[in-house]
């Protein structure tokens, strides 16, 4: 009878792990698709800030973002948006140098982070302005809208040079 108790409890514990592995297994790809989802729609909009296509921009910032530039200005996307119609927002190249993306919540939610370096039009002086930025990108997949911007915080690096 012990034997049996034993086969048995044996037997529910294999099935309970054996489920817990399905789960995290499907769990482990929704994060792995979102993840690869995320990285091209970053350098997706990262193309669309450069040709000031708006229509991707208002779909893929969220209606609450904040925006905070690494200067530390901070703009929702109404703000953002209108700043590179204006001019104040300016950029003739982004080049992807990393990007990090990790997915959560069962491909949910992800973080990204990485370097780029934006060219910006020549300074005054006919300089050229380029900026090495570090940031950090979360991103939020709605159901309606798809995966949203909620918020960028970005940090300026010292040239080379410095």
């Amino acid at each position: 009878m012990k034997r049996l108790v034993t086969l048995t409890a044996l037997l529910l514990l294999a099935l309970a792990a054996s489920v817990q592995l399905k789960a995290q297994l499907k769990t482990n790809k929704k994060n792995a698709e979102a993840q690869k989802e995320v990285e091209a729609l970053e350098r997706q909009r990262f193309e669309a800030q450069v040709k000031k296509d708006y229509a991707f921009l208002e779909r893929v910032f969220a209606d609450d973002l904040v925006y905070t530039h690494s200067n530390g200005k901070q703009n929702g996307k109404p703000d953002y948006i209108q700043s590179i119609k204006d001019g104040k927002s300016v950029y003739d190249k982004i080049d992807v140098e990393a990007l990090n993306v990790r997915a959560y919540n069962n491909g949910q939610a992800a973080v990204v982070n990485g370097t780029i370096t934006i060219t910006q039009p020549n300074k005054p002086d006919g300089t050229p302005n380029i900026a090495h930025i570090k940031y950090v990108v979360v991103q939020v997949k709605d159901k309606q809208k798809g995966w949203q911007v909620v918020l960028w915080q970005s940090q300026k690096q010292p040239d080379a040079k410095s």
